[in-house]
């Protein structure tokens, strides 16, 4: 029994490294110009297996973070789901409750960034990626922040916390495969937070650093040349999203981990007011509500449908 557990173990090493080294794409992360009467982009997919996909290789394939296809295809095996079946890819975003008009959001609770851009013509654009946060007792701290630099093959200065947990650490890791940090980093105005990329793309869309965010490797190389310094970075934490689009009200649910919310079915409904007084009356599914709460499984759902004619 001992043999086949160590079998069993050395193989998901080894699908984990196939996964890591996998060719990635040229451009990955997610990128929408904004409308006026719109906070909902893009569509879920349905997308068939192909022999040796993995749950974890169509994530890193469409940009979705470990607990997006997780949560959206419950019951599916994540290292072997099978050649040909069938796999939802959520690529519906709802735009934060909360955001500035430019600069970068990223809500833990749904794991996801997205960066606000003016562009030349005076549209705003916006790109999103899936990310990873800190685990359990080093969360990113709620707040404001601003990007104080920018690094490229930065050298990964082990902090005390991480040297306690981990002894044989040295003090200084430098730029390399066996880097944390990746190939870039932007670096918060306050704390040792930072944006970045990583040695460990499966840690995307998990509870896993020590606050940090991490990215991709290729969406850290997309979004590093997009950010000034000085670029306003606002830390979230947002479970139950609501957003709007040809005249659908979505609602979108992710595990609240943390705990923060008391009363979810009275946040669903508030939040489904802010539809309402967008796009007018409402026709509201309260079983659909009750059942995305329950669920939480991040897949945005059509929750009402307006009754005003077009």
């Amino acid at each position: 029994m001992k043999k086949l557990i160590n079998l069993i173990n050395i193989l998901l090493i080894f699908l984990t490294f196939l996964w890591a080294i996998q060719p990635i794409p040229a451009w990955a992360m997610d990128c929408f110009t904004m409308e006026n009467g719109k906070t909902a982009y893009g569509k879920i997919l349905r997308i068939k297996t192909t022999p040796n996909d993995t749950l974890l290789d169509i994530a890193r394939r469409y940009d979705l973070g470990y607990n997006q296809i997780i949560g959206a295809n419950p019951g599916l095996d994540p290292w072997t789901p099978g050649t040909g079946t069938e796999v939802l890819a959520p690529k519906l975003f709802i735009l934060p409750d909360s955001r500035p008009s430019a600069g970068i959001v990223v809500n833990l609770a749904e794991m996801r960034l997205y960066y606000f851009r003016i562009t030349d013509n005076g549209k705003t654009k916006f790109y999103t990626c899936p990310v990873g946060v800190g685990r359990e007792g080093y969360a990113t701290r709620l707040g404001i922040y601003m990007v104080r630099s920018k690094a490229i093959d930065p050298t990964w200065v082990v902090p005390p916390s991480v040297r306690k947990e981990s002894p044989d650490l040295p003090e200084k890791i430098p730029p390399g495969a066996g880097n944390p940090l990746g190939r870039y980093i932007l670096r918060f105005s306050r704390l040792q937070y930072g944006i970045h990329g990583t040695n460990r793309p499966w840690g995307v869309g998990r509870r896993v650093s020590h606050g940090c965010i991490r990215l991709y490797p290729e969406d850290i190389a997309q979004l590093f040349p997009l950010v000034p310094i000085g670029t306003l970075i606002q830390i979230s934490y947002e479970p139950i999203k609501v957003g709007w689009d040809n005249n659908k009200c979505y609602l979108q649910v992710f595990r609240d981990y943390e705990g923060r919310i008391d009363d979810p079915f009275a946040r669903a409904l508030l939040a489904v007011n802010q539809c309402e007084k967008a796009i007018g009356p409402l026709k509201i599914d309260l079983r659909k509500i009750k059942k995305a709460l329950k669920e939480q499984n991040g897949i945005p759902v059509t929750v009402a449908t307006g009754t005003r004619e077009e």
